[in-house]
């Protein structure tokens, strides 16, 4: 699919068509690699995995398309020249590695198409190249409040530079994920306007069950995504699930976009000992999601520690 081809508006379109259609997104990407042996306890997170064993990486956007998902997201969300060249990459080689991370992702969806496995139905699978917050890189803990020293300027060009790099392997949309501010997320729809043919989604994460992780109303970032016609979605991600319903309920009336929402499992990260703690939710993805359905959500998937077969059980769920 060729951005310069396809109309903006129309790229969800086949998806949700139906009045009760639903896009079905995969689930964590760095999380499930860790379950099936990689070692990503690292500052380049899942990113490592795009140096170390690409193939784990396309055989688990396989697996996300199998289960039943619509989009791939790929492993790019932690992958930055600051970072690769922090391993003494050169910038010709980092740039390899994002578009790499793009073209695994395509590679996974032709591989499902050839097979006959996707329904006949289902509109053709979409791959979304992830673009996490500025902070990621930084490996400090601050993507998870936003509280950076850094200029807008130096920001907007950390994002404009990883665009420009991820589109050259023509993914069919961004994926603007795990923003913790509204600063960052306009400094990213700015950015976007540099590429006039591309489309993406922008999904926040949340602290509670009103604002964003950085403090502003998470209403006040869907009134900004709204402004844009770049945005084909917008809504949250890397989020208790607990606190789903209640932003989507703060955020009506302030956005006509697809709501989109795919939260953690509810379990907690801690940062300082790099390791998870349990959560307090006790239902499953997909039963939670006939819920986010219904208050309007119509893209839905997982983030962290959520896997195939969640994506799996969701997929059946919504599709009965």
């Amino acid at each position: 699919m060729s951005r310069d081809k396809q109309p903006i508006t129309s790229i969800l379109a086949p998806f949700l068509a139906d009045p009760e259609g639903v896009i079905i997104l995969d689930g964590a990407l760095a999380t499930e690699l860790e379950g099936r042996g990689a070692n990503i306890n690292d500052p380049l997170w899942s990113a490592k995995v795009l140096m170390e064993s690409p193939d784990s990486i396309r055989q688990l956007h396989y697996d996300y398309f199998a289960a039943g998902a619509d989009v791939a997201i790929t492993a790019s969300y932690q992958a930055s020249f600051e970072g690769f060249g922090a391993r003494g990459l050169s910038r010709e080689d980092a740039a390899g590695l994002m578009r790499l991370s793009v073209e695994l992702a395509n590679q996974a969806r032709d591989e499902l198409l050839d097979s006959g496995q996707r329904a006949s139905q289902r509109p053709h699978p979409l791959v979304a190249a992830s673009i996490g917050p500025y902070g990621a890189h930084l490996h400090d803990g601050s993507e998870y409040h936003g509280n950076y020293e850094a200029t807008d300027t130096a920001i907007r060009d950390f994002h404009l530079r990883r665009m420009e790099t991820l589109l050259q392997a023509d993914p069919d949309l961004l994926a603007l994920e795990t923003i913790p501010s509204l600063r960052e997320g306009e400094l990213l729809l700015r950015a976007l306007e540099e590429f006039p043919g591309t489309v993406a989604w922008i999904s926040f994460s949340c602290r509670d069950d009103t604002r964003l992780s950085h403090g502003e109303s998470f209403a006040s970032a869907m009134a900004a995504a709204n402004d844009s016609s770049q945005i084909v979605a917008a809504g949250l991600n890397c989020t208790p699930p607990q606190h789903v319903s209640p932003l989507l309920a703060s955020a009506r009336g302030y956005t006509t976009k697809p709501l989109l929402v795919y939260p953690n499992s509810g379990e907690c990260w801690v940062s300082t000992g790099n390791r998870w703690i349990p959560g307090s939710t006790s239902e499953s993805l997909a039963v939670m999601a006939q819920l986010w359905l219904k208050e309007g959500a119509r893209l839905i998937g997982g983030c962290c520690r959520t896997g195939v077969k969640d994506i799996a059980d969701l997929a059946r769920s919504m599709r009965g």
